[in-house]
């Protein structure tokens, strides 16, 4: 009974997501059914071959292990710049989010720019690029940038397809800025799965595997969710279905690419860094006005904490997104005991970033359901917030200046269809969990 009940609130989280997206859509006649409903299959079909099929598993489970171990990796470059001569290990002061996440992502960066250098990640792209074009029927351009966003981010992704970008349609516009934020990066995928995995290994395994999952199914959940938004108004030429990935380098040799991925990488961790320190000082600015004191004076905070049994404190910025985001979280799938506490980081996540509403996840885990923490787990899996806007405006004008007028049009709404394809994905994943 269970089952089913939660099959019929699946069925329904999917009609609502796919009803708002329909609403947002500049041209409803247009909308491409067999390009939606080929999406979604294709989708479905990834997470039941990755979470229930064995061998699938097991590859998948080959391929988190490796971000497991640049976990690892990084940790013998952190530990001999800050171990003190005669340790193997830094330690407790040291052994925190300065210098044990920031130092993933300039790893993984710098290693990332090695792959593409020798043509590794190309290969594994065009593969990707080539089942989304033949099951949807996409352009090559799109197809493209799809599946390198899965690997590399928002504002490196349209570099794989800088030939095309002058010459690409609103609505193939469209699909690459979805895809954008609808994934995640490279440099950030371990990071994240240090944050959530913690310091042990099978726990960092399982969140590899399922943020990789994640990344993956929301490719065509993203070209779903862009192409009802902005559909193409004719039908695609066969010759414009081409995959051909343009022969770009990061660096003259290896040595020069490793550098600029470590510089690239350094940057990010930086602005990362920052941005956390910030976002956290203001949340907490706000929670003293709130709490401390709306809370205070009116009795709100000790009638919240009855009310949610303690788990939040009193009337902060937390419990307003919470109550906000509920219905959605429940939509999703999360059984409604958890849909506040999981209804608050999806509400960071648009908000603020999905980096720092992972940073929240280690700290109400013990409150979750396991069948909830992997739904956030997929939900959060993206770059949909609206400081990206901004980043992606930025970074794809910077290559296609012609394109800024469609960018700064569209920006918004694909940020909407980023964040749907991304709950699109966890929608899926509730039912199979």
């Amino acid at each position: 009974m269970d089952f089913f009940f939660s099959i019929l609130r699946a069925l329904l989280g999917m009609v609502l997501l796919l009803g708002f997206l329909y609403a947002l859509s500049y041209n409803r006649k247009a909308i491409n059914w067999r390009l939606v409903s080929a999406g979604m299959l294709l989708q479905l079909a990834l997470a039941l071959l990755v979470l229930k099929v064995d061998i699938a598993t097991q590859i998948f489970d080959g391929v988190a292990s490796f971000f497991v171990k640049v976990l690892d990796f990084t940790n013998a470059g952190t530990n001999f710049l800050l171990t003190p001569f005669g340790l193997k290990t830094v330690d407790g002061a040291l052994n925190n989010f300065v210098f044990k996440i920031l130092p993933t992502i300039v790893f993984f960066s710098a290693l990332s720019s090695m792959l593409y250098y020798f043509g590794i990640l190309q290969v594994i792209t065009k593969g990707i690029a080539w089942v989304m074009s033949k099951t949807m029927k996409l352009t090559g351009a799109e197809s493209l940038a799809a599946a390198a966003n899965i690997f590399i981010g928002q504002t490196e992704a349209p570099l794989v397809i800088k030939p095309y970008l002058e010459r690409m349609s609103r609505s193939e516009i469209m699909c690459l800025m979805t895809g954008g934020f609808a994934t995640i990066a490279g440099s950030v995928f371990a990071a994240y799965v240090g944050f959530l995995g913690g310091d042990d290994p099978e726990t960092r395994q399982l969140f590899a595997r399922h943020l990789l999952t994640a990344s993956i199914m929301s490719a065509p959940a993203a070209v779903v969710a862009a192409k009802i938004i902005y559909p193409e108004p004719k039908e695609i030429p066969i010759e414009a279905q081409k995959i051909d990935v343009p022969k770009e380098q990061s660096g003259s040799n290896v040595l020069d690419a490793i550098t600029r991925g470590s510089t690239d990488g350094f940057r990010l961790a930086v602005n990362v860094g920052v941005m956390l320190l910030v976002f956290t000082a203001f949340i907490a600015m706000i929670n003293f006005a709130l709490k401390d004191g709306i809370g205070n004076w009116t009795g709100l905070n000790a009638t919240i904490a009855a009310a949610t049994d303690g788990r939040f404190e009193g009337f902060t910025l937390e419990y307003i997104l919470g109550l906000v985001f509920a219905p959605v979280a429940w939509l999703l799938g999360v059984p409604w005991q958890d849909s506040m506490l999981v209804g608050q980081l999806l509400g960071i996540r648009t908000a603020i970033n999905e980096f720092y509403a992972y940073a929240q996840m280690p700290g109400i885990e013990p409150l979750l359901q396991t069948k909830s923490i992997f739904i956030a787990t997929y939900a959060l899996c993206g770059f949909a917030n609206f400081a990206s806007i901004g980043i992606q405006i930025g970074g794809i004008s910077a290559i296609a200046p012609g394109q800024r007028k469609n960018l700064t049009e569209l920006g918004f709404k694909a940020m909407i269809g980023g964040t749907i394809a991304s709950f699109l994905t966890a929608v899926i994943v509730g039912i199979l969990v």
